[in-house]
This record gives C-alpha cells, sequence and structure tokens, in this order.
C-alpha cells in the first residue's frame, strides 16, 4: 500500500528534542509529498481521536523548545482491545496509512502492538532520558538530561567544598542507572548508587571515614531516584559517620529546557529516517543509532532490556575518587 497520509504522536515521559523530532518528521514527510496528521496527548489523543492536519508552519520556531507541542499522557484505556480498537477506527476514520511514535520501550510496546495486532503500520523513534532503549547507542533526550544534571552538580560541588559537607543528590532513573553514572563520573563525584547494582552503605561509610582521616572534607553521592532514597542514604550516612550531610533531589528539572545540540541533530535524523521507512512501506521497526550511523532495528528487539556493562564506570568513578 501506497503511504499518503501519517500520523505521529509522542507518548510517555516528555524530554527534550521532542520537538525537534516532531519538526523532522512533519517537515520531511511534507518534502516527500506527505500529509502529516498530529495526534495530541499520545495514545489517549488517538483513542480520543483528537488529530489534526499539521504543515510546515505548524512546527515553526519549536526547534529549540523543550517538551513537545503535541503533548503526552499516559493510557491505561490503549492496553486492552476496546482502546485499541478506538485507536484503530481513529486512524481509519482519518485516511492515515502509518504511525510514528516518539517514546520510550512503552510507546514502543504499544506501536508494536498495532502492527501486530491490527496490520497498522508503525515506525518508532527512541526518545527517554534514561537512553535505556535495546538497539540505539543513544535517545532522544538523554544528553539534555545528563548535561542538565551535571550543571547543577557543579553548583552543589561548590557548596559542598565551601561548607564540608556531604551532599546526596538524587537524579532521575527508575529502572535506568545512566543519568546517574554519567553525571557521577562527569562530576567527579565520590560515589553513585543506581538500580543495577547493589550498594553497601558500611563500605561507603568507611570510605567517607578513610577520606576524612586523610582531609578530604566534601563529598558528594549521586543516587538514582529508582535505587534507593536520598533522604534515606543521607540518613544513614550521618548516623554512621556522624557527618554533616545533606540531600538535594533534582526532580523534573531534568526533563525539560531546550535540547543540547546533539539532541537536536539526533531527533532530526531520527525523524527523517523514520518518515523514509514508513514512506519506502517498512513497518514494525525503530530508528536507531549505531556507531554513528542511522540503521533501522526491529520493535520487537527494541522492546527488550538493555543490557549495559555498568561496571566499567563504576568501577572508574571509584577509583577517580580515592
Amino acid at each position: 500500500m501506497k503511504v499518503k497520509r501519517i500520523g505521529v504522536l509522542t507518548s510517555g515521559g516528555d524530554c527534550s528534542g521532542m520537538n525537534a523530532c516532531i519538526r523532522s518528521v512533519v517537515r520531511t514527510a511534507i518534502f516527500k509529498g506527505l500529509e502529516v496528521y498530529g495526534i495530541f496527548k499520545g495514545y489517549q489523543g488517538l483513542v480520543d481521536n483528537e488529530i489534526k492536519l499539521l504543515n510546515r508552519r505548524s512546527v515553526s520556531n519549536i526547534l529549540s523548545h523543550g517538551g513537545t507541542i503535541l503533548k503526552t499522557a499516559r493510557c491505561p484505556e490503549f492496553k486492552t482491545k476496546t482502546g485499541q480498537k478506538k485507536a484503530v477506527a481513529a486512524m481509519k476514520e482519518n485516511g492515515l496509512d502509518g504511525l510514528i511514535v516518539i517514546g520510550g520501550d512503552g510507546s514502543f510496546r504499544g506501536a508494536h502492538i498495532l502492527w501486530q495486532r491490527w496490520r497498522i503500520p508503525v515506525i518508532g523513534v527512541p526518545a527517554t532520558i534514561d537512553n535505556d532503549i535495546n538497539g540505539t547507542d543513544f535517545t532522544v533526550g538523554d544528553d539534555t538530561a545528563v548535561d542538565t544534571a551535571l550543571f547543577a552538580v557543579d553548583k552543589i560541588r561548590d557548596t559542598a567544598t565551601s561548607l564540608e559537607r556531604i551532599f546526596v543528590v538524587e537524579v532521575m532513573g527508575r529502572n535506568s542507572g545512566y543519568i546517574a553514572l554519567q553525571v557521577a563520573l562527569a562530576g567527579g563525584a565520590e560515589d553513585v548508587i543506581i538500580p543495577e547494582r547493589q550498594y553497601k552503605i558500611d563500605r561507603m561509610c568507611a570510605d567517607i571515614r578513610r577520606g576524612h582521616k586523610k582531609g578530604k572534607l566534601s563529598w558528594i553521592i549521586i543516587v538514582a531516584e529508582g535505587a534507593a532514597s536520598a533522604a534515606e542514604i543521607a540518613k544513614k550516612i550521618n548516623k554512621k559517620t556522624g557527618f554533616e550531610t545533606r540531600v538535594t533531589v533534582l526532580g523534573h528539572v531534568q526533563r525539560g529546557g531546550s535540547p543540547s545540540a546533539d539532541d537536536r541533530v539526533l531527533a532530526t535524523q531520527l525523524g527523517a529516517k523514520a518518515v523514509e521507512l514508513l514512506s519506502d512501506g517498512q513497518t514494525d521497526k525503530m530508528a536507531g543509532i549505531v556507531n554513528n550511523r542511522v540503521k533501522a532495528v526491529p520493535l520487537s528487539y527494541a522492546i527488550k532490556n538493555k543490557k549495559v556493562n555498568t561496571g566499567i564506570f563504576y568501577r572508574l568513578i571509584r577509583i577517580l575518587a580515592r
């Protein structure tokens, strides 16, 4: 079937670079003679038929903006066959021949179902701050999130050094320690706690006491939110060492803001590739980047757990902190 009209949606958690990707999808599609329809509020908007024709002007001046002009929302209804039927009906009503889904693994699982169960042509673009999508070296939004967290940690370091305190900084990462590891290494943190590794509070406190005897009077520990509570870690450190400890939770500030140059370039490349794949009749794939080359990856592979050798980063952080 020749593709003439495509839909595009953003789903799951927002991240910087989504707008750059939307812009790339819309303008690449128009260049190829396709009509593009924006689906608002993710799969919920597809179920509710919140769909609007987009043109080149619809995506003007959004390249540098964080978030997503198409909005995003969770949609429990789409997990049911009834909700999926509504979504498929909305696509047919609007004459959409295919769909581009910009999001993370949950969003891709939904896209995979649309093809496997309903034969709706779909292409995914990986966009998540956690860089936890299989089959791609990087995801849209991860670089900006790391830079944002690192910017804050650099400032915290100044205070920690001036006041000779221990700071426990909580960053995002429910199931992934990617942001925590990157920030800990780039920010010169003394330790890091991530979901992929079991932490040892007694060893951490022994390191702090040993460092203090050598004249090391400030300490920064990065904690991924899914691994432990920064507040609880701080309490344990204070109780076991007696040293003054403070907590900083960076929270959702890591999701927003103007995307970095790397995220803009990546989003633009992957958005264009997604349109190319759909227009070529391909489906059930993700546009990813491997060794600086944009490639098509099966969604069945993309939704598998990404295996990362966290040990290399962790050992280096420990070596450099001593």
